[in-house]
């Protein structure tokens, strides 16, 4: 499992690290451009993206009780967000940044059973199909700017709130419901290339949910064996600013 997940982390940190590679090998202009910018109080930009959203499960004691579920599995799944964000200036260094983005996420579970069940056999996959609307606010430490580029880092926080919670606890009777909201901490690093008329900006971050999310419900056989849920999440982000 570990070796799985340690995969799962590595593909979307390299695909930035990609990106950089092509970003930087592609900027080798002399001209040095936009340098009022950072003398802005404030500016704007969109923000496109993918991430890889994963559950962090902890095991109810009522699955140790009975032996109908061997294993659960939490699964690493793909998906895509849009974006706008709004940036403040503090200092030279300090920036702060609030990101709203709509969020687009399917997370799996897998489970081992002893029994084989009627309709999912062995070993079911329950999908959870989430449009989320999160709001990120991060504090950014910006470094020295060379040239047509610089390097950021950044932490803060996050409230999130799942638009299909309502309709997916209505539609299923063995799914694992989830809470409408979530908050966590987020951190991750950046990276500014300045052209003419924009700001182009890749950016990877790691977030981690803080309370349980998991809406636990006796009578679901998939989620009685379940504790508590938190979420987890890789971003991988392209910020357009000007």
């Amino acid at each position: 499992m570990l070796h799985i997940q340690r995969k799962k982390v590595i593909k979307p940190l390299a695909l930035f690290i990609f990106l950089f590679m092509i970003c930087t090998s592609a900027w080798s202009q002399k001209e040095v451009y936009q340098l009022e910018h950072d003398a802005k109080p404030y500016y704007f930009g969109i923000t496109i993206g993918a991430n890889i959203t994963r559950f962090q499960i902890e095991q109810h004691p009522r699955f140790l009780q009975y032996d109908s579920v061997l294993e659960i599995l939490p699964l690493s799944s793909p998906g895509f967000q849009l974006g706008l964000n709004a940036t403040g200036r503090l200092s030279n260094r300090f920036e702060v940044r609030f990101n709203p983005m709509l969020m687009f996420t399917d997370r799996s579970i897998t489970y081992r059973l002893k029994y084989k069940d009627a309709i999912d056999g062995y070993e079911p996959t329950k999908k959870i199909e989430s449009v989320i609307f999160s709001f990120p606010f991060q504090l950014k430490f910006n470094s020295d700017r060379i040239g047509n580029f610089r390097v950021y880092m950044l932490g803060g926080a996050f409230t999130q709130l799942d638009l299909a919670a309502n309709a997916r606890s209505r539609r299923a009777e063995d799914l694992v419901k989830l809470k409408k909201s979530d908050y966590g901490v987020e951190l991750g690093m950046g990276f500014n290339f300045y052209f003419q008329s924009f700001i182009f900006s890749p950016e990877i971050k790691l977030s981690n949910g803080i309370p349980n999310v998991h809406s636990r419900d006796e009578n679901l056989k998939y989620s009685n064996v379940i504790d508590r849920i938190q979420s987890r999440m890789i971003v991988i982000s392209i910020h357009l600013e000007g």
